[in-house]
């Protein structure tokens, strides 16, 4: 299953459901943040995974916590929201509260509902990268490639497919996502986003426009 498979389909759906019954957030918004949060955690993963020790940590989590199940369950969201605010904390480290900022600022999420609809989906996305991982037969060497092949492959369809707003909002982030350069955080809320002083050369607040479109503002 591609990367765009998840956040398009029924897992996507099933778990914005849930979201919206316990928050009150429109299922729409769930959508998006998912497509923006999913390729910004699979990013600072295959950074963090650069360094041996990290990509060890991460290859046991997987293993341990992370084979897949949710995803035939995505009930399990909601229990693991906890676990999922400990997976985020580990991402994001201290870009945790810009990240969650900037997300509440462009999704038009309240920013006290943002972190927990985050720690909804960590685990969804964590499983879907276990799921990769063992269809794959990876070890800890290879997970910054598995995880920058997932983002490129999606990237690409996401390209292939620009027929709506979603993919549209898709082919953004992943544009910005599947770049080399260092902090992911940048390159995917920065330039995408328009985030801070670094907005799209052309056509202003990135994301934010096509966000406003995909919510009919």
């Amino acid at each position: 299953m591609s990367l765009i498979d998840l956040l398009t389909g029924n897992i996507s759906n099933q778990v914005a459901e849930q979201a919206e019954n316990k928050f009150g957030i429109s299922k729409t918004q769930v959508i998006a943040l998912l497509a923006v949060a999913a390729p910004l955690i699979i990013s600072y993963l295959r950074n963090k995974s650069q360094d041996a020790n990290e990509a060890e940590a991460l290859n046991n989590a997987l293993d341990k916590d992370h084979d897949g199940s949710i995803l035939d369950d995505v009930s399990q969201a909601d229990a693991r929201q906890a676990e999922g605010g400990s997976i985020l904390s580990h991402i994001f480290g201290g870009d945790k509260s810009n990240v969650e900022n900037q997300l509440s600022q462009n999704t038009g999420i309240s920013i006290d509902k943002v972190g927990p609809i985050l720690a909804m989906l960590a685990p969804v996305i964590m499983g879907y990268i276990g799921k990769e991982k063992q269809q794959n037969n990876v070890g800890a060497g290879g997970l910054g490639d598995l995880l920058g092949g997932i983002l490129g492959n999606a990237s690409n369809q996401a390209q292939q497919q620009q027929s709506n707003p979603l993919n549209d909002i898709l082919g953004s982030v992943l544009g910005g996502g599947n770049s080399q350069s260092g902090n992911p955080l940048n390159d995917i809320l920065g330039s995408v986003l328009g985030g801070g002083n670094q907005q799209k050369q052309q056509g202003g607040g990135g994301l934010g426009d096509i966000l406003g479109g995909f919510f009919g503002k």
